[in-house]
């Protein structure tokens, strides 16, 4: 483990706009998010997992989850979730934040400690670090990591004023390299093109499809790629999912 305390925080809500109460829908028996959790508590550079949910009353049955489950957990705003990364950040004193989604139940935590590795072996030390940038990625769409300090992070949130630099957390870094130490993690050979995120119904019908080829939830994402190259077919299941630009927010907003 890390000297600084490092901690995965997992925004997870139920209002998905394309497919709502996705981070509980059902993946091989069990709720999307516990993959989620269990994969990430697997990396041995992460020190803590923090489930990050909103105050809202539909995200009851989250902190249901991780109560029952004895996952820590932190409420905070819907659409603001730059500040409810810094509450969870600062409640489970972080040192190093992973930012993770709940719609990436094939996270994988050895890809975890290497992005964590070369984080914090890189000089000068960086303040923030992705293994994608926007428009540029080399991971499967569902293996997204993006590590930073929390001094970078308390930065961020007191300077991003826009809605969506607000609502997806992390856009202020990319938007702002000249003011930090950032670093993009790729990928060779480039396996951008896949998508083993869960965001729609064909998404999830998808991962569905892949997990009955497996006994449990330890493989690892190199599995996951055997399978897809044996059995392209897969790919075919949510070829036409279109993936979202970051720039968008919730339309749903107050």
């Amino acid at each position: 483990m890390s000297e600084k305390r490092t901690v995965a925080i997992i925004q997870a809500r139920m209002s998905s706009s394309r497919l709502p109460g996705k981070v509980l829908a059902d993946l091989g028996g069990q709720p999307a998010l516990a993959w989620m959790t269990r994969r990430a508590a697997r990396a041995a550079r992460i020190d803590d997992i923090v489930v990050a949910t909103t105050t809202d009353a539909s995200d009851d049955p989250v902190a249901a989850w991780c109560q029952a489950q004895d996952v820590r957990m932190y409420r905070g705003s819907m659409h603001d979730v730059l500040d409810r990364y810094l509450g969870a950040a600062r409640e489970s004193n972080a040192d190093i934040i992973v930012r993770l989604t709940g719609d990436c139940p094939f996270i994988d935590p050895h890809l975890l400690d290497d992005n964590l590795k070369t984080f914090h072996e890189h000089r000068p030390q960086l303040d923030f670090a992705a293994n994608r940038l926007p428009g540029d990625r080399t991971v499967p769409i569902g293996l997204d990591t993006e590590i930073c300090t929390r001094a970078a992070l308390e930065r961020a949130g007191r300077e991003a004023t826009e809605p969506h630099q607000r609502e997806h957390a992390m856009p202020y870094f990319y938007e702002n390299p000249e003011k930090f130490n950032i670093l993009h993690i790729r990928h060779t050979p480039d396996y951008g093109h896949l998508r083993w995120t869960l965001d729609t119904p064909e998404d999830l019908a998808l991962l569905r499809a892949i997990v009955a080829h497996f006994p449990n939830d330890e493989f690892s994402w190199l599995d996951v790629l055997k399978l897809v190259e044996e059995h392209p077919e897969l790919n075919e299941i949510n070829a036409g999912v279109r993936h979202k630009d970051y720039r968008e927010v919730d339309d749903r907003q107050p």
